[in-house]
């Protein structure tokens, strides 16, 4: 009799997983019935605490914004790529981000290095962090319109506050005096804060000419390669393999 309004009363307080779960216990009486009270208490609130997992995860997800649905289980590690699975295995265990170091991913077009930097966000997320993904020359594309509108030093702000930075594409044109200047102003505010993901086709030896400026070159490299893991990938394009596997398309019977 008292199910009924307990459940309401569950759901005003904002515990909708401990009145789902009730809802479950009520139905299916005869499968609880056997249980002490403190053992049927303790799964609502597991349950209540799994939905409410869910929900955050649901929140970091959408802030993060990842290019790819990609998770670290799907990676493939069976196409020949040149991936180190010992360091890919300690990117994974995500330990490298609580001390706040980079990961450099580089390698020709169509290696899968997105793909690998959005399914080590997806696993950050999974692990309570927070993650931000942004095509390089976009992010200072944003950065320079929010300089007009006075939106700057809060978007520079969330950069400096958010556990993992991606930046993806890096290095597909030389930096403006600008862009130098807000990614080093970016990488100075993370610096020993929080950790930044940064994908290029561009081997780390090359970095240095695409950001242009000696001196600034230094100082951004200093704080992003010195602390960083590297994974150089290798071979040929998947796209291209994948194109090859697929059937040619057939011209309409008669």
């Amino acid at each position: 009799m008292l199910t009924h309004p307990t459940s309401e009363r569950l759901m005003t307080l904002g515990l909708a997983g401990m009145a789902k779960a009730l809802d479950e216990q009520r139905h299916a009486h005869t499968s609880f019935a056997a249980l002490e009270f403190e053992d049927r208490l303790g799964l609502l609130v597991d349950r209540e605490a799994a939905e409410r997992d869910a929900r955050r995860l649901i929140t970091r997800l959408r802030a993060a914004a990842l290019r790819q649905a990609a998770c670290v289980e799907d990676l493939d590690l069976r196409t020949p790529r040149g991936i180190d699975r010992a360091v890919m295995a300690h990117l994974i265990d995500g330990g490298w981000i609580d001390r706040h170091e980079n990961a450099l991913i580089t390698g020709k077009t169509g290696l899968g290095k997105s793909w690998i930097a959005c399914a080590l966000g997806h696993k950050a997320c999974r692990d309570g962090r927070s993650v931000a993904y942004h095509r390089a020359h976009r992010l200072f594309e944003t950065l320079a319109i929010a300089k007009g509108d006075g939106r700057r030093a809060r978007m520079l702000k969330t950069l400096a506050r958010t556990d993992v930075l991606i930046l993806d594409d890096f290095g597909l044109s030389v930096l403006t005096a600008t862009e130098r200047r807000d990614l080093l102003e970016i990488l100075e505010d993370r610096h020993g804060r929080g950790s930044t993901i940064v994908t290029s086709q561009l081997p780390v030896e090359n970095f240095h000419d695409a950001i242009g400026d000696p001196t600034l070159a230094d100082a951004i490299l200093d704080r992003l390669v010195h602390n960083a893991h590297r994974l150089a990938l290798s071979g040929d394009s998947m796209r291209k393999r994948s194109a090859v596997k697929k059937p040619l398309d057939r011209s309409p019977q008669q």
